[in-house]
Order: structure tokens, then C-alpha cells, then sequence
């Protein structure tokens, strides 16, 4: 089914492999990730995660194959969303929201489709949304998580840049803030403070945004721990480029921190 002219939101098409039956739902944005969302969704399926929430994948467009519906619908997805409209990680995660939140869900799990999260602590969020907790932010830096082979250059710019520049903007401390592994309640979506469905947000422009909103609206976070694990040779999984890509993301924390993306 096309979905098309929703106001904040890219046009996309919609395939349902089942109904919803879950309370949550995990959206994973990909574009091009074949093997590695395959491997992880093996994964989520041996640990059955398909019985804590329902999983969504919110593809940017892949031409690789690895959204054949036959293969997802085998490995435990529940729905597959394809954008169609303009924009890319934040349009695909608006694209999920809006789905998500018109099917009824009370929470949004999110997590990248690359492989490197360890999708087994979905039942951390799932607990944390349950207690009442708006925002969930997945850290591999707390007691408990793990950051295996994180190359150099990204875990200084995480710990020394992005985290504090984060913390500060959000009134509040966190640790890992260029992770997407993260939950959110249906009523920080849902706040007329926050209005996500904007096309301001195209990029990585959402992630920062909704890292700092809750805490600014004194609504309820926390960090979990969690695993990010990098390959032990070859070319490190990402769609940031080490130059253009985090010129672009110091914008962004920089907008985002003067406050240019809240609702006016």
C-alpha cells in the first residue's frame, strides 16, 4: 500500500507480513545492508525477539536485495516500509514513527541495521518503557556495556565532542549519543513540544534532536547498556564519511543546540 502526501512525512510504501500483536515495535532503518540485516535479524530471531515487539524495517530505498519480503517475513519481520519521498536517516525514522504511532503502538524501539548493536537488549528497553522511562539511550560506555574494536578516531570524537555537546544541550548527562539504539514512549512522540514530523528533519538531524528534547521537557530517560561491535578487519560499517559526514553532524549539534530545531 502507497502512503503518500502525509504532512511530515515522506511518501512510502507499506507491505504488512502480520498484524500488529506486540505493545512495541522495533523500527531498523537501512539502505543497502543485505548481509548484515540478515545476520542480525538471525540473530533477533534466535533470541526471539519477534515475541517482544514487532519488528519494522524502514528501508531508504536498497537495491541490493536484502528487503525481499519472502526472506524478511521467514526471519521474523512484521512489516516492511520502503521510503519513496526525499531525505534519509531522519525521513526513514519519521516514516517508522508515523506507522508506528498509527498502529497503536506505546513505544518505539530503534536500532541501526549494520549488525553492530547487540539486538539481544531489546528486553531492556521493552522493561525500561514499561517502567515509565520516555526516552531510552543504549550506551556501550556505563557499567555493563561493551565497546568492542570502536575505532580510535570515533570514540574520541563520541566522548570528547558528541557527548558532551549532547549532555549539555540536553541538561543532562549522556554517554553514548551517536548510538540509535534507544526507545521512546508514545508520549514524548506524541508532545506538543516536540512535533517530529517536521521535513527539517532529513539526516541525523532527529537523532540529535530527540537525544536532548525529553530531558529539556523533564520528561523521563535513562541509559542502558548495550554492545557496539566493530568488524576486526575491513571496512568499518557507517554512512558517515570521515570528513563531509562529521562536518555535517557538528552543524547539526550546533543547530541543535542553539535550539533551531524545536517546535516555534
Amino acid at each position: 500500500m502507497l502512503y503518500k502526501n502525509i504532512k511530515g512525512v515522506p511518501d512510502f510504501e507499506c507491505t504488512e507480513f502480520a498484524p500488529k500483536s506486540k505493545k512495541y515495535c522495533l523500527c531498523i532503518p537501512i539502505i543497502n545492508e543485505k548481509e548484515h540485516i540478515r545476520m542480525e535479524l538471525v540473530r533477533a530471531k534466535l533470541k526471539r525477539v519477534p515475541q517482544m515487539c514487532d519488528i519494522i524495517i524502514c528501508d531508504g530505498g536498497s537495491t541490493d536485495g536484502g528487503t525481499d519480503p519472502d526472506l524478511l517475513a521467514t526471519l521474523g519481520v512484521n512489516t516492511l516500509l520502503v521510503k519513496k519521498g526525499a531525505g534519509k536517516q531522519g525521513a526513514q525514522l519519521r516514516m517508522g514513527f508515523y506507522w508506528a504511532l498509527e498502529r497503536g503502538y506505546e513505544g518505539i524501539i530503534t536500532i541501526d541495521g549494520n549488525n553492530k548493536d547487540s539486538i539481544e537488549d531489546v528486553s531492556k528497553f521493552t522493561a525500561k518503557l514499561d517502567a515509565g522511562y520516555d526516552f531510552v539511550q543504549g550506551s556501550r560506555f556505563i557499567k555493563g556495556g561493551q565497546a568492542i574494536n570502536t575505532p580510535i578516531s570515533r570514540h574520541l570524537a563520541v566522548k570528547f565532542i558528541h557527548a558532551p555537546v549532547i549532555s549539555l544541550t540536553a541538561h543532562e548527562r549522556f554517554t553514548d549519543t551517536t548510538n540509535n539504539f534507544r526507545a521512546y514512549s508514545k508520549k514524548y512522540l506524541t508532545h506538543p513540544l516536540v512535533q517530529p514530523f517536521r521535513d527539517i528533519f532529513m539526516t541525523y538531524e532527529l537523532l540529535a534532536y530527540l537525544s536532548t528534547r525529553a530531558s529539556q521537557l523533564k520528561l523521563k530517560t535513562c541509559e542502558v547498556p548495550v554492545t557496539r561491535a566493530y568488524p576486526n578487519e575491513g571496512k568499518i560499517p557507517t554512512k558517515i564519511s570521515p570528513l563531509k559526514g562529521n562536518a555535517e553532524l557538528m552543524k547539526i549539534l550546533m543547530a541543535n543546540a542553539m535550539g533551531k530545531y524545536n517546535p516555534k
